[in-house]
């Protein structure tokens, strides 16, 4: 076997101290202690304006940033709030509203995705970074995967969803009043064989089965049907739908959210399904995508709770870990009509 000779590696350049708080202390001409206060932005300690400006400046001319262990020793936990990667996806201004809050308060957002594991299962992992708050959203977590962050540091757990959890903060997301506004709405527009989708992806039942509820709740009494329409997020599928969509029978459609509504609707065209003459479709979250559309799609807006209010229950919950579970419902829904329906 003939061996191909490695070139010689040049020589590696001598490594660079990495700048230490005591480096920013005397480029900024005050003490570590000053340093400290003024980049884990203490409140307890009054720094005048000129002086944090100063070592705000000495930092950024060292390219010194805190270190996040050795800071979670001084305090005796971490200041990381993790947020696992739902199996949704969320609404992007209200995240950045969130970690912008949270860092105002000094602490460090980590995204973390587990989205293979179940949800008690996925917090043994969470734990081992030992955040001392976590936010999760639509991974159903219960009650053992609660103890077990709480046991490895975590001050704070905090829910997002239709149901509490024991032990846990909530925040209640009433997703059967997103299907209630939309099955209304249809009524009221003169549909009366509604169809509504329940996507086949796992981890969106704790949301769908409740939009489902809410538009039978919403035509109970009234001369309306409902059928529950299977579907899952490809092309296929819902041409497969669309092909036997006369069979159905059905003059509206609310198709859990924009996302789905957007590929059924194109899939009906598609198949000739003139839209909303034939079928009226509505979807759910007021994507800018919708408004695009031709025609423009019908949706129930969902205002999602403050991110900032977020951050103070987060912070509260972690300065007073004792303190009983908050429970808040949130997310108030309100259809926008357009043309669609």
């Amino acid at each position: 076997m003939v061996q191909i000779p490695k070139p010689a590696a040049p020589p590696s350049p001598a490594p660079r101290s990495v700048p230490t708080s005591a480096d920013v202390a005397r480029l900024a001409g005050v003490s570590r202690a000053t340093v400290s206060y003024v980049l884990n932005n203490t409140r307890a300690v009054r720094i005048s304006e000129p002086t944090r400006r100063r070592v705000h400046e000495a930092a950024e001319e060292l390219g010194y940033v805190p270190h996040a262990a050795a800071r979670s020793l001084r305090a005796g936990h971490s200041r990381m709030v993790l947020m696992p990667a739902p199996a949704i996806p969320l609404y992007s201004r209200f995240l950045e509203e969130l970690q912008w809050a949270l860092g105002l308060l000094d602490y460090t957002v980590v995204q973390h995705a587990t989205a293979s594991l179940p949800g008690d299962e996925a917090a043994r992992a969470w734990a081992e970074l030992r955040p001392v708050a976590v936010l999760v959203s639509g991974v159903g977590l219960g009650p053992a995967g609660v103890s077990v962050l709480k046991r490895s540091g975590a001050r704070a757990v905090v829910t997002l969803g239709p149901e509490p959890v024991e032990g846990a903060h909530a925040l209640l997301m009433d997703h059967e009043s997103v299907g209630h506004r939309a099955g209304v709405h249809l009524h009221a527009r003169g549909r009366r064989r509604i169809g509504v989708v329940v996507p086949e992806e796992r981890g969106l039942d704790m949301f769908s089965r409740p939009r489902l509820a809410g538009v039978r709740r919403a035509l109970r009494g009234t001369d309306g049907s409902v059928t529950e329409l299977p579907l899952g997020y490809d092309e296929r599928a819902a041409a497969h739908l669309a092909a036997r969509w006369r069979d159905l029978g059905l003059d509206a459609v609310f198709a859990y959210n924009d996302e789905y509504a957007m590929l059924l609707m194109r899939a009906l065209q598609d198949g000739g399904v003139r839209i909303p003459e034939e079928t009226a479709v509505i979807g759910a979250d007021d994507l800018m995508l919708g408004r695009l559309l031709r025609p423009r799609l019908s949706t129930v807006h969902i205002d999602l709770p403050s991110g900032r209010d977020l951050a103070e229950l987060v912070d509260r919950a972690v300065r007073d870990p004792g303190a009983p579970p908050e429970r808040h419902t949130v997310l108030d829904a309100t259809v926008v009509h357009r043309e669609s329906t």
